[in-house]
């Protein structure tokens, strides 16, 4: 009888490996003896041997129905879901999928406007029509949080024909909303609840972590296992309970967007992972929200920052938080998150998730050390040490955060439009046919069919004088921006 400390599809290409057959099939490098010696001797061997492809004894992703069927078998027994799908194509590939499953042209999906772009891209794929919901922002720290339960509500008694709703859970810096209320709203008009799941692999395993959105009873869950349950980067899932979705169909979709050449490092990486997750991850993590608290409090011992805490749990849109994730305020220092991320880089070698023009994100995971977090505190004393002449009792803390603009076409039928390239600063008013967006976290400011306002092109310039990604435009220095061509009246 399998268990959660099977492990089905590692154990299977370890056998395999140790078989040693002779491969007249692709990969062309042969278990690394085709390949640059330089590089196969810095990945090893072992890694090599185990870069397979989707041969009769090792199933296939397509259609599983050997070892890569039961390890997902074991996943959604782990995850709390009916059925996992393997995605080695991230997490973006499983969002896409996602949508692509319940949305036709022409469909209305609720979306809260702080999605990452890979849903506005599924959007355009699918020619679904984005209802967009206000998510919460904290005014202090200049981010969105969830949505609310009564936002939804709203949304669907003024779009009934609505046929999704798509919410975050957790956010990028780890905040949930009442997910479970949001389901229930949506169930009782037999619409499918879609979560990005992004940053909550881990969350499903720990009873002090938000609740997860197979617990909560949603329908799909888009779930980054790489990002913070241990596997190989591009590993993902995809989770699906109850009725509402066909897995069938499901499995359709996700295969026509997956490579037929589907990584087994990465599969196998899915395996181990949630054989950690299912049974040590307990431990592992009641570890890890130790280290990430204590490292709180005493961030918030350091003159001038303030890492982020339970204290901003006071809404619907708010009800529960990851402690593990560290989002750090520089803003009363007078430099930006950016500043600081590259001050960080040069200054200590240290490396952070994401920064923004008032913070930077820090993630904890058990694969840090004490030691690392030390560095971490001794990097940050400093750094108010060296910046605290900047700081000004009277400093304007107000955060600047985009406004939604008005849709006047379609996603898919702005992008594939007839389209001109006007400058940056001549846009306002005129329909945008490509992304615009801040990457981390990628959650855009302008998407194809919007109407762009004078707001949302000076927060945008903002972004980039002070050095941040903005990226999704075509012009990669943003002088310019495609628009749907307008055809003026001849004189």
């Amino acid at each position: 009888m399998d268990t959660q400390f099977n492990t089905p599809l590692f154990t299977a290409l370890v056998k395999h490996a140790e078989n040693n057959p002779i491969q007249f099939h692709i990969p062309g490098h042969k278990k690394g003896n085709g390949m640059a010696p330089e590089f196969r001797e810095f990945i090893g061997d072992n890694a090599l041997s185990i870069d397979l492809i989707n041969i009769g004894p090792l199933d296939d992703l397509h259609l599983p129905k050997g070892i890569i069927k039961q390890s997902q078998t074991l996943a959604a027994k782990a995850f709390g879901a009916d059925y996992t799908f393997f995605s080695v194509q991230g997490t973006s590939g499983a969002i896409m999928a996602m949508i692509m499953s319940v949305c036709e042209p022409g469909d209305k999906i609720l979306v809260p406007r702080n999605v990452h772009k890979s849903i506005m891209s599924a959007i355009v794929f699918s020619g679904a029509i984005p209802i967009f919901i206000h998510p919460e922002v904290d005014s202090s720290f200049g981010i969105s949080h969830g949505i609310t339960p009564d936002s939804i509500d709203r949304a669907l008694k003024l779009h009934p024909d609505t046929k999704a709703v798509l919410v975050i859970n957790p956010t990028y810096y780890g905040v949930s909303g009442d997910l479970r209320k949001i389901v229930n709203i949506a169930h009782s008009r037999g619409i499918p609840v879609l979560v990005d799941e992004a940053h909550g692999a881990h969350i499903h395993f720990h009873h002090d972590l938000p609740l997860s959105a197979m617990e909560a009873g949603a329908d799909l869950a888009a779930t980054s296992v790489h990002k913070l349950g241990g596997s190989l980067t591009q590993s993902s899932i995809l989770n699906l309970r109850g009725k509402l979705v066909s897995p069938k169909r499901v499995q359709s979709v996700l295969s026509m967007l997956t490579t037929t050449s589907t990584s087994y490092l990465l599969l196998a990486s899915l395996d181990v992972a949630r054989k950690s997750l299912a049974t040590e991850g307990q431990a592992l993590l009641e570890e890890t929200i130790r280290k990430a608290d204590l490292t709180r409090l005493r961030i918030n011992k350091i003159d001038h920052l303030y890492c982020m805490g339970k204290e901003v749990l006071d809404s619907s849109a708010a009800v529960s938080m990851d402690p593990t994730k560290l989002l750090i305020s520089v803003k009363e220092l007078g430099i930006t998150g950016y500043h600081v991320e590259k001050w960080l880089r040069h200054r200590f070698n240290i490396e952070v998730e994401l920064s923004d023009l008032y913070n930077i994100l820090c993630i904890i995971t058990p694969g840090d050390s004490q030691d690392d977090l030390e560095t971490l505190l001794h990097a940050l004393t400093e750094l108010s040490k060296e910046y605290k002449h900047l700081v000004n009792k009277d400093i304007d803390s107000s955060v600047l955060l985009p406004e939604i603009p008005s849709l006047a076409v379609t996603p898919r039928d702005a992008f594939y439009s007839e389209t001109e390239v006007i400058p940056f600063e001549e846009s306002v008013g005129r329909i945008i046919a490509e992304f615009v967006m801040v990457y981390p976290p990628g959650i855009p400011i302008f998407i194809p069919g919007e109407i762009i306002t004078q707001e949302n092109l000076v927060y945008t310039q903002k972004n980039i004088e002070a050095g941040l990604p903005v990226q999704g435009a075509e012009d990669v220095e943003l002088k310019q921006l495609r628009v749907i061509k307008e055809h003026l009246a001849i004189k």
